[in-house]
């Protein structure tokens, strides 16, 4: 084998470095392995003081990964750059900065051929280039000074990553290639006071969450009731399914994501997303639009759901606009959706109620907020913000508001769209060109 090179000091960190020179291609197969482990394991020894052994995980990607990630890209103190790997390979990479109010970009070092370490913690990562005959591929390898330190991290990671997800949203999408998954800050709280529905029905979708995540779980002790719950919410587009989602998920003090079904949805991204929930549990894992679920999908999505622990410690919140669409055999069976809620048309009151919260009072009178009320019967709550909207720019521009026009108006739109009729003219038209 290649003797090792001599060390040098990176000046652009003031850190040990080793990087390795591409004359080292000789090596082969065990031999290159061994070579970057060495190498890696002396720098840090160098650095820190004490012997990092390597250690193997075998649960695919893990969470400390994405909050290394996140700790670079913020440039947290807690994270030391140590080293970078090989000498002719990218380290380095930029994109949007997400943080600035301006559309800029950042550079920020990439994870991969680069080390880091948790000094505090005696942990250090690395995700280590692979040369293969097709192209480069990466290895993860975690290093601790001991068993102890590496255990301490790990519960370290757990705990920090579900104290983060209580701050932000998990979003999972079926892509072409594979699972997508995004964190996505909860950019607006949804008070449980703002969620416009008949109180017995919101009552009790409200008790059964704060009675799955109280702190005790003692009513599921006492009565021996298995610890995992599953709703469904459906109802016409614009209801309110969303909104009531969103207060669920910012007013319990525990992880939330929503899985969005596509075409692309089958039995890995399945398997996928459950194994994720099951890390994060006990939490709310929302599938919306679960009527979207493929054809093939639903025999492995029923079986997961009747998995003995697959939904441990997991409120499962189904949301579908076409209720009819469902296979029957995810209400059939207790286990699967204890409870399905139809989210209403609002009524004459919760139609008046909504129009109140949403400020219309500063743009009509108290009378014709009642009258506009009875006026808009049949209307979703996503209409009825339309209307508000309309309204206001109407106020902000004229100064005056003609809400009977405004109402005839959209249900004049509501009516060609149901009918699919929206040219008025029966005219015969012809479309073309004209040829002389």
């Amino acid at each position: 084998m290649k003797q090792l090179q001599s060390l040098k000091i990176n000046e652009e960190s003031a850190a040990v470095s080793a990087p390795i020179r591409s004359e080292s291609g000789s090596l082969k197969a065990y031999g290159d392995y061994a070579y970057v482990l060495e190498r890696i394991q002396y720098v840090l020894e160098e650095k820190y003081g004490h012997d990092f052994e390597p250690y193997l995980s075998d649960d695919g990607k893990e969470e400390y990964w994405e909050l290394l990630e996140q700790d670079v890209k913020t440039e947290s103190s807690d994270v030391h750059f140590v080293t970078r790997i090989f000498d002719h390979m990218e380290s380095r990479a930029f994109g949007i900065d997400e943080e600035s109010d301006a559309a800029s970009y950042r550079t920020f070092r990439t994870l991969r051929n680069n080390v880091f370490a948790y000094p505090s913690w005696g942990i250090a990562l690395a995700r280590v280039p692979i040369f293969r005959m097709n192209g480069v591929g990466e290895e993860d390898f975690v290093f601790a000074v001991d068993d102890a330190s590496l255990l301490h991290f790990l519960e370290h990671a757990r705990q920090r990553r579900r104290d983060l997800d209580r701050r932000q949203v998990t979003v999972f999408t079926d892509g072409p290639h594979g699972m997508e998954k995004e964190l996505a800050p909860i950019t607006r709280m949804v008070d449980r006071a703002e969620v416009i529905m008949k109180d017995e029905v919101k009552t009790d979708i409200y008790r059964s969450i704060d009675q799955f995540f109280a702190e005790d779980r003692a009513f599921f002790k006492e009565y021996e009731l298995p610890y995992k719950r599953g709703i469904l919410l459906y109802g016409k587009p614009g209801n309110g399914k969303t909104t009531l989602v969103k207060s669920i998920a910012g007013s319990v003090k525990a992880p939330v994501a929503y899985w969005q079904i596509t075409e692309n949805t089958g039995s890995e991204s399945i398997q996928e997303v459950f194994q994720a929930a099951a890390k994060m549990a006990p939490m709310i894992l929302v599938i919306e639009d679960i009527d979207a679920m493929p054809q093939r999908a639903r025999s492995y999505f029923l079986n997961i759901l009747d998995g003995a622990t697959s939904k441990e410690g997991i409120f499962l919140i189904g949301t579908t606009n076409y209720p009819e669409q469902i296979d029957p055999a995810l209400m059939n069976r207790a286990g699967r959706f204890d409870r399905a809620y139809e989210i209403k048309l609002p009524d004459l009151e919760l139609r008046q109620i909504y129009l109140e919260q949403k400020g219309i009072g500063k743009l009509l009178s108290e009378e014709l907020i009642r009258v506009t009320a009875k006026q808009t019967e049949g209307f979703t709550f996503a209409q009825l913000n339309e209307l508000y909207v309309s309204a206001a720019l109407q106020w902000h521009y004229e100064q005056n508001v003609n809400i009977e026009k405004l109402v005839k108006s959209m249900k004049s739109d509501l009516h060609k769209g149901q009918t699919m009729s929206w040219m008025k003219e029966d005219a015969d038209v012809r479309v073309g060109f004209l040829v002389s």
